[in-house]
């Protein structure tokens, strides 16, 4: 119960937000609130100063902060070593994703080589990834984000420009390349905030002078495909993430566009453990 407490009071400092704790954490935001509160009460401790609808930590929770990062890396340390007793005979390896190209190639060349390691796959944008690594929710992540946390290792995986999607009967489809000012007068569907592409796009567009007509906010690359196909818009993707879908067509921009770079990360101290070792060797083995 009393880890569980920490888990939470842990995610709501780190990530300023009830709300945020309860998406890294799996859990309803009453639950999150409820463990918090139950923390501060059984100990007669205020850990957050609340008002204006915000969290702040206290000072008490300031010095909280340092021994739970340390108590949850404790806790990382030996649910590892249980999950991988068996070393590359065995165990589990959890792999953070935010391009299923990297990915799927890294994980392709991971099961040839390690066959009886399972291997799970989750997916998220570029913060989360990183976000999730941080919080011991996965191994190793990939993300578009140069982090250069101290704690982190990082490993190049590859980049690609950033080009325009657009549904097979559009009026553009059958160009060579499209200048950035087309997008004046279309629905530009974009990730959520978090994503790398969003981000690397919108500062191409404000360089350029550029506004869409207009904008739709759409959370995963799958469905951002689609509404593509169903003409609800056009939209702006990393190369490799594009797909193969006939009613699309992926076209360069005519203009140098930013390059969408994506790295694996692992925790620095975790960099020799031997899953996330064989890992990155087939990084390596791909180079």
């Amino acid at each position: 119960m009393l880890v569980n407490q920490l888990k939470a009071f842990f995610a709501v400092a780190r990530l300023g937000s009830i709300t945020g704790a309860a998406r890294q954490l799996g859990l309803s935001q009453p639950t999150v609130t409820t463990q918090v509160r139950a923390l501060e009460e059984q100990y007669g401790v205020e850990l957050f100063h609340r008002g204006g609808g915000r969290l702040t930590l206290s000072e008490a929770g300031r010095r909280l902060m340092p021994q739970v990062d340390t108590l949850l890396q404790q806790e990382l340390d030996i649910e590892f070593a249980l999950r991988n007793s068996a070393e590359l005979q065995g165990g589990t390896l959890r792999l953070g994703a935010t391009a299923p190209y990297y990915t799927l190639t890294l994980v392709q060349r991971f099961k040839v080589r390690h066959p009886r390691v399972e291997l799970s796959v989750s997916a998220g944008n570029s913060r989360q990834m990183v976000d999730a690594l941080f919080a011991y929710q996965v191994d190793l992540a990939t993300s578009s984000h140069l982090e250069d946390d101290p704690r982190l290792h990082r490993v190049a995986l590859g980049a690609d420009p950033l080009v325009l999607l657009l549904p097979r009967g559009h009026a553009l489809a059958r160009a060579t390349s499209v200048p950035l000012a087309a997008l004046g007068a279309e629905t530009l569907l974009m990730r959520e905030r978090g994503s790398m592409t969003r981000a690397l796009a919108e500062q191409a567009l404000e360089a350029a002078g550029v506004r869409p007509r207009a904008q739709m906010e759409i959370a995963s690359r799958e469905a951002l495909r689609e509404a593509v196909v169903r003409g609800l818009g056009v939209s702006i993707f990393a190369a490799h993430e594009t797909g193969r879908d006939p009613e699309l067509v992926a076209l360069p921009f005519e203009a140098p566009m930013p390059m969408v770079r994506e790295y694996l990360y692992c925790l620095r101290e975790r960099q020799g453990a031997r899953l996330i070792e064989a890992m990155l060797g087939c990084v390596e083995a791909g180079g």
